[in-house]
């Protein structure tokens, strides 16, 4: 792929066109993203999502970056462990996310304790050794240059703290992969042309899943960028992974 290309999904684009098209589509599915979640994951992102905020570590003083935050369901979960010395930044590049997001936090009666920062992960608006503890959920595979992303996830986490990943990965069972390839291409797509009347958003979300890194590939780049003790859980086989490590 020439050094001006990206992937998007299974084409290659000029780099520059990535974060805008990946715009498109979290525009497009913004409404109906959690939904979509239940149904796709038969409820089982809850359980990973639960997983990852307890590899977070958290403690109630703590502050928190949400990167990529979606429709601020991590973030729910952070703030109930927080307490009026806590902190959470609620970030997003993409308002129709951060829209919801702002408005599930808000019904559930948090006010004080967040901030919502629309911000590109590979420019954060924040000082150097910001936060205790960051988490980007099931969102760094959107990220044009994660290996970018990632070197300012350490840079603004604080010497001693923790980040964790979560993000679909690789399954390791090949009898499972071909199972999983079977759905995700056949079911996902139609579902998503079913309820949302937007097949093509979901064709890229799968594509986008089998191209990210494998579980060893993004060890291998979260050290690059600094990391340490970088660890990962595989969960179902490796189709989702929690990923984490450390800036000493």
């Amino acid at each position: 792929m020439p050094k001006d290309s990206t992937h998007f999904g299974y084409q290659s684009i000029p780099t520059h066109a990535k974060t805008p098209r990946v715009g498109t589509v979290f525009h497009s599915v913004a409404k109906h993203y959690d939904l979509m979640n239940d149904l796709l994951s038969f409820g089982l992102h809850r359980l990973w999502k639960r997983q990852a905020i307890a590899n977070l570590q958290l403690e109630p003083h703590h502050h928190v970056l949400d990167l990529a935050g979606g429709t601020g369901d991590l973030s729910s979960l952070i703030l109930k462990k927080l307490n009026e010395q806590g902190r959470l930044i609620f970030s997003d590049i993409n308002d129709s996310m951060l829209n919801i997001g702002r408005n599930r936090l808000l019904d559930e009666g948090f006010v004080q304790q967040f901030k919502i920062v629309q911000a590109n992960a590979e420019s954060l608006p924040f000082p150097n050794n910001a936060f205790h503890r960051i988490i980007i959920g099931f969102g760094l595979r959107n990220v044009t240059h994660p290996s970018l992303a990632l070197s300012e996830m350490f840079r603004v986490l604080k010497p001693g703290g923790r980040v964790i990943i979560l993000e679909f990965s690789h399954p390791r069972s090949e009898q499972l992969s071909r199972c999983y390839n079977a759905y995700s291409f056949n079911v996902l797509p139609w579902l998503g042309k079913m309820i949302c009347n937007d097949e093509a958003s979901y064709q890229y979300l799968v594509e986008s899943i089998r191209m990210h890194p494998s579980q060893e590939a993004l060890k291998m780049i979260m050290q690059q960028a600094g990391f340490e003790q970088v660890d990962y859980q595989n969960m179902l086989d490796g189709i989702v992974a929690i990923h984490k490590g450390f800036k000493f």
